[in-house]
């Protein structure tokens, strides 16, 4: 995790911001929660826990902060909150998602499904695909196990 907090403050030196210890903070709750795709809400009452004189307006802006930086993506899954999800390194797009219409499960998918599309894409529409984002909606194979 620490090897992670160093290049994240690399990346905001960069850009001309520290790491400051109210920054770091909801980067380590950002890491300790990586697969739970948390709201602005959730990553504000962990980062409370942690650090008891925080404000929820700190938090936001620290969120829209590192989605600008590109170190964490916002995404919405169709319930209207929008959730925050860490870049993974190295990675050129972001990574996929299937979000279970049942239950509510977001399962990630790593590989890039889309180089060949985005090739068509650019291509044929003379169009510079700079990142995609894909998610599918459907019912995890648990849910669809219990209707069974």
């Amino acid at each position: 995790m620490e090897n992670r907090i160093q290049r994240i403050k690399e990346a905001l030196q960069e850009a001309q911001y520290k790491l400051t210890p109210q920054r770091e903070v909801t980067v380590k709750v950002l890491l300790e929660n990586e697969r739970d795709h948390l709201s602005a809400e959730d990553v504000f009452l962990k980062v409370k826990d942690k650090y008891p004189e925080i404000g929820l307006a700190t938090v936001y802006r620290t969120l829209e902060l590192l989605s600008e930086l590109k170190i964490l993506d916002k995404i919405n899954f169709g319930d209207g909150v929008s959730r925050y999800d860490l870049r993974k390194e190295g990675a050129k797009h972001f990574h996929h998602h299937l979000v279970c219409m049942e239950c509510g499960a977001v399962e990630e998918i790593e590989e890039d499904l889309l180089e060949d599309v985005e090739k068509i894409v650019e291509k044929e529409y003379n169009f510079k695909v700079m990142d995609h984002r894909l998610t599918f909606h459907g019912i995890c194979g648990d849910c669809q196990s219990k209707k069974d």
